[in-house]
């Protein structure tokens, strides 16, 4: 009776002050326990079911909002707060800098212990819609249905889907009919697709029996306007395949490339498929301040160019090079960063622990025709040793943008050994970045941050530190 108990328990009138990680708002109820509250955003007051009631604090959902924020704005889209993808549809951009910009300042300070630094003002995104240049989307025969569908007595007709997993309810999918956060002709060709599929009876992904043809899509495009697809399909149906295949070219020129990839495996995950090209040359050129870069099916390459464009841009401002330093840049992935560095430094040698990766990064180079650039693949915390620093020359600048989990400790023992003069750290998440700087800070006095918004609508941010040696 008492989980029970718990279970529906409701408080009310939480008045929240504060933005919180991955985008909960933050309030205290009478009893001055902190409440961290999905559904809405700082401002609100609120009433919250609690879902969760830990030592500490509380987790919730609001279901009433009593109090509209004055930061509030509409949502553009009509999946707003079905589809996980944009929590802060409904904040303004604004104040969505300013939390994000807060979180990474508060994370420096509180995990890493560090108060004495320059922070630099966020840099915002021009383009706070259609910024992204991939989307993923999954078809599924069991589309996730409201509640008032589920109460309703009425047929509820086509059950096919094309969109995105419900978050926490993998098996569920979203029947996308709008986003917002690609280009068009993304929905046209999205909506399309599924038109045709629904209308010749293409069969669409079964989750749980793991069964079907049409399994997922992906939109790619470049700066130039031109666009790749990429389908999984769960067994092969060759003529089902091709006519799919002919209509969307046929229907939307601006699609370049066409490639797909029978998987019968239980994840969906692209990287140990073998790719197939139906149509054009299978990948897409990108050009980046008069670097050329290769984007393929499984290349990975910043989703919002624009702010990529600053990223790096600011990634070179940090490092300062003056044309005669050795630079390291570990989490190189497809050299990136690293050719943005190597026309401006003596040698850059980049680590990546991805095979593909590395390949496209050494193939980049040398259509950019940098000769200064030398990749190794492995694991970071294998690769970049002792013996590795012995038989290379020392770095003067360290970069590194590692993964969300952040660096290693043991790589982050060996950046203490090889003892760079400086060190730019690039991060997607400001609490590990924090972490390690932390473990740093012995040896490195940390000068400046620039938090750098890739995402705009939802609560990541991108953070770049600078550190000199002490």
């Amino acid at each position: 009776m008492a989980k029970n108990k718990r279970k529906n328990q409701i408080l009310t009138g939480i008045q929240l002050h504060a933005a919180g990680a991955k985008g909960v708002a933050i309030g205290k109820d009478e009893t001055g326990k902190t409440v961290l509250v999905s559904g809405a955003i700082p401002g609100d007051v609120v009433n919250v079911r609690v879902k969760k009631s830990k030592s500490k604090y509380i987790e919730g959902e609001a279901i009433e909002i009593i109090q509209q924020s004055a930061d509030r704005v509409t949502p553009k889209c009509q999946h707003f707060g079905v589809c996980g993808g944009c929590k802060w549809q409904n904040m303004s951009y604004d104040k969505q800098l300013y939390y994000k910009q807060l979180e990474v300042e508060n994370n420096i300070r509180r995990i890493g212990g560090i108060n004495d630094f320059k922070t630099l003002p966020i840099l915002g995104a021009k383009e706070i819609y259609h910024y992204r240049n991939k989307m993923e989307f999954s078809f599924s025969n069991a589309r996730w249905l409201s509640q008032e569908e589920i109460d309703s007595d009425e047929d509820l007709g086509d059950r096919n889907a094309l969109g995105f997993h419900i978050p926490g309810m993998w098996s569920k999918i979203l029947d996308l009919k709008e986003c917002h956060l690609q280009e068009s002709p993304s929905d046209e060709i999205r909506l399309a697709v599924k038109k045709y599929a629904v209308e010749h009876g293409l069969e669409f992904f079964d989750v749980r029996n793991q069964e079907g043809f049409l399994r997922t899509f992906m939109l790619r495009q470049n700066s130039k306007g031109e666009w790749m697809l990429l389908f999984q399909l769960f067994r092969e149906e060759k003529e089902n395949r091709e006519r799919l295949f002919d209509f969307v070219l046929n229907q939307f020129p601006q699609v370049k490339t066409l490639v797909y990839a029978i998987n019968s495996k239980a994840n969906d995950s692209v990287y140990d498929l073998d790719i197939q090209t139906y149509f054009g040359d299978g990948f897409l050129t990108e050009e980046m301040d008069g670097l050329e870069f290769k984007i393929g099916p499984k290349s990975f390459f910043q989703t919002n160019y624009r702010q990529a464009l600053e990223l790096y841009r600011k990634t070179l401002e940090f490092a300062d090079l003056k044309g005669d330093e050795v630079v390291y840049d570990l989490y190189t992935g497809t050299g990136t960063i690293a050719q943005y560095l190597a026309r401006k430094a003596k040698q850059v040698i980049g680590i990546e622990s991805v095979p593909e990766a590395i390949a496209a990064a050494k193939a980049h180079a040398a259509v950019n025709g940098l000769t200064n650039c030398l990749f190794y693949c492995g694991d970071m915390k294998e690769v970049f040793t002792e013996a590795f620093l012995a038989q290379h020359p020392k770095a003067d600048v360290l970069v590194t943008d590692p993964p969300r989990d952040g660096m290693h400790a043991k790589v982050v023992e060996q950046i203490l050994k090889l003892a760079p003069e400086k060190i730019v750290y690039v991060s997607c998440n400001s609490a590990t970045q924090a972490r390690d700087i932390d473990l740093l800070k012995e040896a490195y006095h940390l000068v400046k941050i620039l938090p750098v918004d890739m995402f705009p609508q939802t609560h990541h941010v991108e953070n770049i530190a600078l550190l000199i040696k002490k």
